[in-house]
């Protein structure tokens, strides 16, 4: 009785933190699916190097000036080689990688072959970050996976796709899967504000060979792809981000990777509300199985082990 009572209340001191953890996805979850519908429209006159550059130094410039005013101070020593591999895999290669494969490939095949990056980070974290693989993650991701593949299908709209934009977009998510599993051990030296403004400082580095294209690109550029450029820089970079790394820190890579799988249903909602695409019934059925995949992920279970 006293082991399950001193269970019981480790339990309920856990359950704030959890509580906080799922809602800082969520507003990630959000604005990662609302970058989207700005990339569509910032796409038409940024090519996907200037785009990467030009959100990368807005979500910098906001970023920087929470630090300053927050003043967290430099992430320890141990921090920075998480940091520095997030940033140029997730911040500056997936970012450009996503742009160019998006001018490839339609955007449902685009979105089905991106949502394999939360496969590869509960496989990797299960390998490298001994998270173990347990049974209601593997049955929720594939679950979400199978609802994803039919809102993809169902967007594709029978849109050719390259075979080059299939590289690109399996290239992206790769680096998507790698940026976040380097990016969780960093979160055990550092704070989210942190881990996340360097890693976007590092990211704007590695994109600055396209600041050329990209002072020339704006100089023409119509003001709503430049707006959308910036927003893509405040919401889904400088605060999406820094929620997303708040989170992870409190709970595991699988978990939170299975969590993206719910932007795609997002995507096809706010399609829905601020573009007038209605949805047909198997896209809303896609979506439905992308948030029943993500619910059974985010029960508690023992972790598989291989041996």
């Amino acid at each position: 009785m006293r082991t399950e009572t001193r269970v019981d209340r480790g339990q309920e001191l856990h359950r704030p933190a959890a509580r906080a953890a799922l809602a800082a996805a969520g507003v990630t979850v959000l604005l990662w699916a609302s970058a989207f519908v700005s990339i569509r429209s910032a796409g038409e006159a940024y090519s996907p190097g200037a785009l990467a550059l030009g959100r990368l130094l807005a979500g910098a410039l906001v970023l920087g000036v929470i630090t300053l005013v927050r003043r967290p101070g430099w992430p320890a020593r141990a921090a920075w080689p998480g940091i520095v591999c997030s940033g140029v895999l997730w911040f500056g290669g997936y970012m450009v990688l996503l742009n160019w494969g998006e001018r490839e490939v339609d955007a449902g095949t685009a979105a089905l072959l991106v949502n394999i990056g939360p496969i590869l980070i509960a496989l990797l974290g299960g390998r490298l970050l001994g998270e173990g693989l347990p049974r209601p993650l593997l049955v929720g991701m594939a679950v979400s996976f199978a609802g994803a593949a039919v809102v993809g299908l169902s967007m594709s709209g029978g849109g050719r796709s390259s075979l080059l934009g299939v590289v690109l977009c399996l290239l992206a998510a790769a680096a998507y899967a790698g940026g976040v599993v380097v990016q969780k051990p960093a979160l055990r030296h550092a704070g989210a504000l942190q881990v996340t403004t360097f890693g976007c400082l590092i990211g704007a580095a590695a994109c600055l060979p396209f600041a050329g294209v990209l002072v020339s690109e704006a100089a023409r550029a119509p003001l709503p792809a430049t707006l959308n450029m910036l927003y893509l820089g405040v919401g889904p970079t400088a605060v999406a981000f820094t929620t997303w790394a708040f989170a992870l820190a409190r709970t595991t890579a699988g978990r939170m990777g299975a969590t993206t799988y719910l932007v795609p249903a997002l995507v096809v909602l706010m399609s829905w509300l601020l573009l007038d695409e209605v949805p047909g019934p198997l896209t809303l059925a896609g979506g439905a199985l992308c948030l029943v995949g993500v619910a059974v992920s985010r029960r508690p279970g023992r972790a598989r082990t291989s041996s």
